[in-house]
């Protein structure tokens, strides 16, 4: 019994820390119970200091009361807090001599894998009954009452029930990357986990890293604070003894943990527990489930000569096995002697805990009772090895009195029991006896330090005759004898122990005798039996590997090979040979279905069935068994029939004269010997690949699937740790149809949140690339130096707590690639492809690439780094840059990264001139450099490993170098994470699924660079467009209605003003408006690019070519404003003649009238109406009479356009000019159509010839290309005829340049025209313009007629002489005429100037803003509405006249979209409401002014948005001697009755005369934004889609059959069927005017066509649309044509209507 004084003391330290914490505790309590008194009270609560030190006084107090003082003190506590009491008796009642500090601390909440210990809870949680001081309980109670007051120590008490998992373990968190000492017990379990997993050698060490604190005596230290120094005996209570946290450990896990401890243990060479002692079961457990995963290699002696080894699973290899116990206590001790004999002089290494290591002095609280056994295996090295065979080591932990069940064991399995020990006694006389009925030999080892040798002698003498023992089984330890001397004398006797006959131990073998004695086997679990015998039923079929996978696996042996090879040949056409192109793809696709349909008609074979069921049937730790049980059994026939071929292959070779035939097909079986559970696996993602296609292809319907389940199971299996195939080696193919169901159910079961990192490993093979990827993380990649597995599997990892909002991540995914540059491969054509299709696909899908280099110089490194490069470089064209860092394995000096530093040099000098090489190889016309395609630090970017053993196999551990150094790669990795986790776009799994997708397509092309095509690329590409085109708009917008302010500026000055500086101010304003315009969007294409959103750095390339875009957009308006403001004041000049001509008769006339007025005025009688009227009529016949006659000459343009022509024509030399003069008809009218004539070819040669064939047709080609052109130049001339100014020479000068630029032009120049040809369509372009212009000159002669214009004016004039004449008020009827004659027009222009750029705004804002976002969106629109008409004559025009198509097509989308007249109405009333608010606040400023005076103001505040006729106003203010104020007024009140009559009269008109008579068109500004650049694809026709204006490549989502654009074959006329991006794959060839009629590769095509990229159809069915298209209206094409009709392939007639449209919304990315 513990008295309460001892508890406090031994337990100060927790109680200082617990209650010192504690908010709850209060002294008041102890102060009602008389624990301490009121001043005491009153004292420790005034006391300074922390609260810490408070609870120190108040023990110091408690204990001054003695034993009841305590006693009633622990008694208050157990009502504050229950079960403290109870946990601090338990805790200290093992340590009464030790001092426990830290061992409990009360610590905040924790993460559930890290729980802090409450003491409470714990006390309540461990069920530990009543106190300690009560009756002695039974032993086993008291064992497993200690063992649950262990594991509440070290925090794992609710781990007994629910066991840790692989997946706990495996989950990455700020915690995990921590490599600091723990600072508590209860990090132990963790610490160690951690560290194990990381393969790293102190993971048994279990001490803690304490806390500063002042240095203190013990309990002395509350009573001499002077004393610095004192002899306090250090105790080892702040930890505790590292097999007690190995027992504690196992015990917690399940039972795949517990495998993967054993595994990690054996490769750091950790003896391993065999036999766990009494925990939490009677009996104790045998381990044999938890060591099935160890495989080792060795080669015993017997193959030393041949160079051979063995292979096995440690479960199943028979070794002798010899035992060591200890009997009694003993100073000795036992571990470490084993150690130092099974350790090679050299490298010393401790396989057993023993008391010398890092708290293996701390008492064992738990594990007394532990067998552990290690093993040697030597390595065929005489003069290295201890010994030459392998032989297993047990060990007992305890002494064996305690535990005589476990040693009883170790006699029974062992050759040879050592019994180490000091003292023999009776009673041990009395157990040693009872082996004399075993075969067991025993030997002593004893140690002489004891004191009693004599008696033990005595004893063993006695014994010696009775156990058969000789002398050599005595050892005996003198102090004299040192260490190594003692050891080699016990290595000598396990030499001669191992020579002699012993008996051959497996661990199964073991497993039945523990079985016997009472154990229990942690294989005989229900789940486990379950899982074996599942397993079991599978594996005892496979006798002969390959000829089981052909029977059984039938599904992914030739004919998966064989859909592989025919989808790769899709891709490449390389056997294409003469068959037409599209022919050619058809028999492709109906080879690869009719594979499908023979994968699909096969039958569950047996073994699937079960595997199946397997999978199906069993719960979740049944199904984990049986796949491990797979495992195991596939691994061990692997071994063994690779073990065999190998055998046969070495001997075979060995033999001269053997046949290579014979070595070929050895070596072919030995490439297939493998065989795994992802084989299995392969086999259902086959099955399920078929059933897809033959869904897709309609042969069966969605109910009648049978495996549609199976994705469901493989995604449980990857969230269970499971790792899955993603490139399957064997046929170099990814099942995409599978891998992509399965990510899908993957997202689902993690209910959307599956953001994550990819981290993928590249390199040679066998360097170390999966024990890399293990090490790092913990993870269960196959591990071996063969190449058996190929391929790329992948391991998903969750990503907790703090870490996942730190690196915006919830999974890591690491993907374990196979080995580059393989010798198997090496004689194989295509390996160096192979690599490279590898290489790109995994650095495209990965955010973090490790490319693992084992050797220290870079010079070895060129192969593997070329490869690497060539990836970078196709993934950096993608605009995917995943960081890439180096690692140098087996370089282990300290030096290495400085040593290396001029490798490092060279490393990158190198990468430089393998990018510029590969950018060669891929056809990339540029200089690159590594830095250009990816973010490279020579000094943070390169990792130099040790290797990963210490010491030579099989028996060196692991590097500790090794891990250390991987452990930072680990945590630098993470950072990188951290640090790019706000810029970096999130990466889920569907969007993983779409990148695998469209890496793996372009990668089964030859040229990735321009087969890459994604749909996220093409999304984000198409939201940026909408975003750049509203910015566009925007842009263009201001400057167009700037335009307006401009014009009517200009139109309200002068000839003077203009003249005198308003032109230069006018153009520095623009100057400044499209700067800041430019900036604004530069600045707003940066932010977007800023903004993180989705996928941007994927159209990262494109950036730039927006940018100049927006540069070419800003230079496009600067001309356009400038030539615009030119052009008016241009006219405005030429305009002012006429202005002044008119302005000089008006004040003529203004005279007269005033001097009638006068002389009327001074008649005697007034005048009546009549009179009056007459006086007037008179005087202005005579007045006009007077004025001069017309001084505005008529000028005769058609003579003026022939002068233009005949210059145009002189350069061109004389001949020209003579067919022109024999051209008698360029005056006459030109309405009919352009006709073609045999003089307008040049048919000497062959070239015309091949025009013919090629062009059968070409008199209507050329007859729709002239009228074409005839057609732009008649829109030109309606443009200038609309404007109603008089006609200017420029115009005939710009429409001779707009001819001679498409003459020049592609078109034309390929049918090579003679001079009679250009000579003649000129003379009919010019005549029809020259007689438009002549009309619109006249036109304007008589509309701008002086005299006319005087008569247009007399009305007025004549009613203002009236009103003079009978002096009346005319102030509201001069307002009113002000209004009419002066803002009404000015209103009118305003609103039509407007009006237009309002139509687009509101056209693009509204519900059509996204059909012309984008030119994709434009395309998808018009060929969707386009496939629900069908309409053969709508796509004739859309392919043959695609502007026309476009233009009318827009002409009737806005005729629709205003169909409603009060919807233009709306936009009309807002244009006049601002105006004209703008103009009432102008009137309103109208004090102290005469009227003159008032309007000029008012002209000149209204500058910019009204142009008010100076001539208009003149008449106004004609003998107006109105008051400013009073005609203000007047005219406000007219005002809105002038907008009704404005609004009004537009409303009369329909909306096609609107459109049709404002100067800027809507309708074409928005055909600019569809339009694009107007480049069509050299072969078929199809428009670009890029966006901006002034990209640099071209491009189309969709392209269409050849014939489709009239193309036929020359020998049958029928029309080719052939599609450019099939074309662009293929090995056929083409031909036309720019390959100078000869043949060259279509997959060259960019050396004539540099600047269009035509990328391979995405998918077979992406151009299914035009397909349809072609097979609904082949006949009517042919007849349209003058062809024949095309033989189109039978695939091409199946495509059905919902087939088409499908197409295209992928294609466009519109589902």
């Amino acid at each position: 019994m513990m008295s309460g004084g001892a508890i406090i003391c031994k337990a100060r330290k927790q109680l200082i820390e617990i209650l010192g914490k504690d908010s709850k505790f209060n002294l008041d309590d102890l102060l009602s119970q008389s624990v301490i008194t009121k001043e005491e009270c009153e004292a420790l609560t005034k006391m300074e200091g922390t609260s810490e030190k408070k609870i120190e006084n108040l023990l110091i107090l408690v204990q001054e009361r003695g034993e009841n003082g305590c006693c009633q003190f622990l008694q208050q506590l157990e009502i504050t807090h229950p079960g403290l009491n109870l946990f601090l008796r338990s805790s200290v009642h093992d340590y009464s001599s030790q001092t426990h500090e830290d061992e409990i601390q009360h610590q905040p909440e924790q993460d559930e894998k890290h729980p802090a210990s409450d003491y409470s809870s714990q006390a309540q949680e461990g069920e530990i009954q009543h106190q300690l001081e009560q009756d002695e309980k039974h032993p086993a109670q008291r064992h497993r009452d200690r063992v649950t007051s262990f594991l509440m120590k070290l925090g794992l008490n609710k781990r007994n029930r629910k066991k840790l998992t692989m997946g706990e373990v495996l989950e990455i968190s700020t915690e995990t990357l921590k490599t600091e000492a723990p600072q508590m017990i209860q990090e132990l379990p963790w610490h160690f986990l951690r560290k194990l997993m990381a393969l790293n050698g102190t993971a048994r060490n279990t001490g803690l890293m304490l806390k500063a604190e002042e240095d203190s005596c013990g309990d002395e230290e509350a009573e001499v604070e002077t004393e610095m120094f004192c002899l306090r005996e250090e105790h080892s209570a702040t930890s505790v003894n590292p097999l007690d946290v190995l027992c504690a450990i196992v015990l917690c896990s399940d039972s795949f943990l517990q495998q993967q401890i054993l595994l990690k243990m054996s490769m750091c060479q950790f003896a391993l527990p065999l036999i766990l002692p009494l925990l939490d079961v009677p009996k104790s457990t045998f381990i044999l489930w938890g060591m099935r995963d160890i495989v080792k290699k060795w080669r015993p002696h017997s193959l030393a000569e041949s160079r051979g080894f063995r292979e096995e699973s440690l479960v199943l290899t028979s070794t002798p096995t010899i035992s060591f116990v200890r009997m009694g206590s003993c100073s000795l001790s036992k571990s470490k002697l084993l150690n130092e004999v099974l350790s090679p002089p050299q490298h010393h290494h401790d396989f057993f805990v023993h008391r010398d290591m890092e708290c293996g002095n701390v008492p064992r609280e738990i594990s007394d009772g532990l067998v552990e056994i290690s093993w040697y295996f030597p390595g065929g090295r005489e003069n290295s090895d201890l010994f030459q065979e392998p032989v297993a080591i047990l060990n007992l932990r305890g002494d064996v009195e305690s535990h005589w069940t476990q040693f009883i064991f170790l006699t029974e399995v062992s050759s040879a029991v050592f019994i180490v020990t000091e003292n023999i006694s009776d009673k041990e006389y009395e157990m040693l006896l009872t082996l004399q009925e075993s075969a067991c030999k025993c030997y002593f080892i004893l140690n002489v330090e004891g004191g009693k040798s004599k008696e033990t002698l005595g004893f063993l003498n006695k014994l010696g005759p009775l156990l058969q023992m000789n002398k050599s089984q005595l050892l005996v330890k003198e102090r004299s004898l040192n260490t190594t001397e003692f050891v080699k004398k016990l290595q000598s006797t396990l030499k001669n122990i191992l020579n002699s006959h012993q008996k051959m131990v497996s661990m199964e073998e073991m497993a039945k005798v523990g079985k016997e004695l009472g154990m229990q086997v942690d294989e005989d679990t229900p789940g486990c039996c379950n899982g074996i015998f599942h397993a079991r039923q599978i594996v005892e079929e496979i006798e002969d590997v390959p000829r089981y996978k052909k029977e059984m696996l039938r599904l992914q042996g030739d004919l998966w090979r064989s859909v592989a090879k025919v989808e790769k040949e899709l891709c490449r056409m390389k056997d294409q040979a003469d068959t037409p192109t599209e022919d050619y793809r058809s028999q492709l696709i109906k080879k690869r279905m009719d594979l499908r349909v023979q994968q699909n008609q096969c039958d569950l074979t047996n073994g699937i069935t079960k595997f199946i069921n397997g999978l199906q049937n069993l719960h979740q730790e049944e199904k984990h068994y049986f796949l491990k049980w797979m495992k195991f059994h596939l691994d061990c026939i692997a071994r063994k029939n690779l073990s065999r071929l190998q055998e046969e292959y070495k001997e075979k070779n060995r033999i001269a004269g053997t046949d290579p035939q014979q070595l070929a097909e050895l070596d072919k079986l030995i490439s297939t010997s493998s065989l795994g559970v992802e084989h299995f696996m392969r086999e259902l993602g086959q099955f399920y690949e078929a059933e897809c296609a033959m869904v897709k292809e309609g042969n069966i319907s969605e109910e009648q699937r049978q495996f549609v389940h199976l994705p469901g199971i493989a995604a449980d299996l990857m969230l269970e740790g499971f790792p899955m195939e993603l490139i399957d080696g064997d046929a170099s193919n990814i099942p995409l149809s599978w891998i992509n169901d399965v990510m899908t159910e993957l997202h689902k079961k993690l209910r959307g949140q599956s953001i994550m990192m990819v981290i993928t490993v590249l390199g040679v093979q066998s360097t170390g690339k999966s024990t890399l990827l293990n090490t790092m993380f913990g993870l269960q990649f196959a591990v071996s130096s063969g190449r058996c597995t190929r391929g790329a599997f992948m391991t998903l990892l969750r990503v907790t707590g703090n870490l996942q909002a730190e690196t915006g991540c919830d999974f890591i995914l690491v993907i374990d690639t196979e080995g580059l540059k393989a010798p198997e491969l090496a004689r194989l054509e295509d390996s160096y492809e192979h690599d490279n299709e590898l290489a790109t696909l995994v650095i495209g899908l990965s955010d973090i690439t490790i490319v693992n280099l084992a050797m220290e110089n870079a010079t070895e490194m060129k192969d593997i780094l070329q490869i690497v490069v060539h990836a970078f470089l196709r993934m950096e064209d993608t605009g995917h840059k995943p960081n890439c860092q180096f690692v140098h394995q087996n370089v282990s000096d300290v030096s290495a990264h400085d040593q290396n530093m001029r490798d490092r040099k060279r490393l990158l000098e190198q990468l430089n001139e393998m990018t510029k090489a590969a950018a060669r190889m891929e056809k990339q016309g540029r200089e690159v450099a590594f830095s250009d395609i990816m973010d490279y630090d020579p000094e943070k970017h390169n990792w130099y490993i040790p290797g990963l053993w210490h010491g030579v196999p099989p028996m060196a551990p692991v590097n500790m170098g090794y891990s250390d150094s991987l452990s930072e790669f680990k945590r630098y990795l993470f950072e990188i994470m951290r640090n790019c986790s706000q810029n970096r776009p999130y990466n889920d799994i569907p969007r993983f699924i779409e990148w695998l997708k469209s890496l793996w397509n372009a990668v089964k092309h030859e040229n990735f660079i321009f087969s890459f095509r994604n749909s996220l690329v093409v999304d984000a590409y198409n939201q940026f467009s909408v975003k750049y085109s509203e910015w566009e708009w925007e842009f263009q917008k201001e400057m167009h209605l700037w335009v307006c302010k401009a014009d009517a500026t200009i139109q309200n000055h002068s000839l003077e003003d203009i003249e005198a500086g308003v032109l230069d101010k006018l153009s520095h304003e623009a100057e400044q408006k499209l700067y800041d315009g430019e900036q604004k969007m530069l600045k707003s294409i940066h932010s977007y690019f800023k903004s993180g959103g989705e996928s941007l750095h994927l159209i990262e390339k494109y950036r730039e070519d927006f940018i100049r875009s927006t540069k070419f957009l800003r230079d496009q308006l600067y001309n356009y404003s400038i030539n615009k403001c030119h052009e008016i004041a241009f006219i405005r000049k030429g305009e002012s003649k006429v202005d002044n001509l008119q302005a000089r008769y008006s004040k003529t006339m203004e005279g007269k009238v005033n001097k009638l007025l006068k002389e009327c005025k001074e008649q005697e009688s007034q005048l009546n109406s009549e009179e009056l009227k007459q006086e007037f009529e008179n005087m202005w016949k005579e007045s006009l009479l007077e004025l001069p006659p017309n001084s505005l000459t008529r000028r005769d343009i058609c003579k003026g356009v022939d002068y233009q022509l005949r210059r145009d024509l002189e350069c061109q030399g004389s001949l020209v000019i003579q067919i022109y003069r024999n051209s008698s008809h360029i005056f006459v009218n030109h309405r009919s159509p352009f006709r073609i004539k045999n003089n307008f070819f040049n048919k000497v040669g062959n070239l015309f010839n091949r025009i013919k064939n090629f062009f059968p047709n070409y008199q209507n080609e050329v007859e729709e290309l002239a009228n074409s052109l005839t057609e732009v130049c008649r829109r030109y001339v309606t443009e200038k005829v609309s404007t109603k100014r008089d006609y200017d020479e420029t115009y005939c000068l710009e429409l001779l340049r707009i001819i001679n630029d498409r003459l020049q032009g592609r078109d034309f120049q390929q049918f090579n025209f003679t001079k009679y040809f250009e000579v003649e369509l000129k003379c009919c372009i010019m005549g029809e313009a020259a007689e438009r212009f002549q009309k619109m000159h006249d036109d304007f002669l008589k509309a701008n007629d002086p005299h006319q214009h005087l008569e247009n004016l007399k009305p007025r004039y004549y009613s203002i002489f009236k009103d003079l004449y009978y002096k009346k008020d005319a102030c509201q009827k001069r307002a009113k005429e002000f209004c009419d004659r002066c803002l009404r027009p000015a209103l009118v222009d305003h609103l039509d100037k407007r009006l237009g750029i309002e139509i687009v705004d509101d056209f693009l804002s509204g519900g059509q803003s996204i059909l012309y976002g984008s030119r994709s969106f434009f395309q998808f629109t018009v060929q969707n509405s386009l496939l629900e008409k069908k309409k053969f004559d709508d796509y004739v025009k859309y392919i043959n006249n695609y502007t026309d198509f476009v233009t009318t097509w827009i002409q009737s989308h806005l005729l629709e979209h205003y169909r409603r007249r009060e919807d233009l109405a709306v936009l009309e009333k807002r244009i006049l409401s601002v105006v004209i608010k703008k103009t009432k606040e102008a009137l309103e400023n109208n004090a102290d002014q005469t009227l003159p005076e008032f309007l000029e103001r008012f002209r000149h505040e209204m500058r910019e948005e009204l142009v008010i006729s100076k001539e208009s106003l003149n008449v106004v203010l004609f003998n107006n001697n109105a008051k400013a104020e009073p005609f203000s007024v007047d005219v406000q009140a007219w005002i809105s009755e002038v907008k009704e009559d404005i609004l009004s009269e537009k409303s009369q008109m329909s909306v096609e005369k609107v459109l049709s008579s404002i100067p800027f068109k809507p309708q074409e500004e928005i055909f600019k934004r569809v339009f694009g650049c107007g480049k069509q694809c050299p072969f078929c026709k199809v428009p670009c889609e890029a966006g901006g204006g002034n990209h640099q490549e071209h491009f189309a989502s969709v392209h269409r059959p050849q014939g489709l654009g009239q193309y036929r074959y020359i020998s049958s006329k029928k029309l080719m069927y052939s599609l450019c991006t099939s074309d662009v794959c293929s090995n056929t060839s083409f031909k036309n005017m720019d390959t100078s009629w000869e043949l060259h590769p279509y997959k060259e095509y960019r050396t004539y066509y540099p600047d269009w990229r035509i990328q391979p159809d995405p998918s077979i069915t992406a151009s299914d649309y035009w397909k349809f298209v072609f097979k609904e209206f082949n006949q009517q094409f042919a007849v349209e044509y003058a062809a024949k009709c095309a033989d189109l392939p039978d695939d091409w007639k199946r495509i059905t209507k919902e087939q088409a449209l499908k197409s295209i919304q992928e294609a466009f990315n519109m589902q």
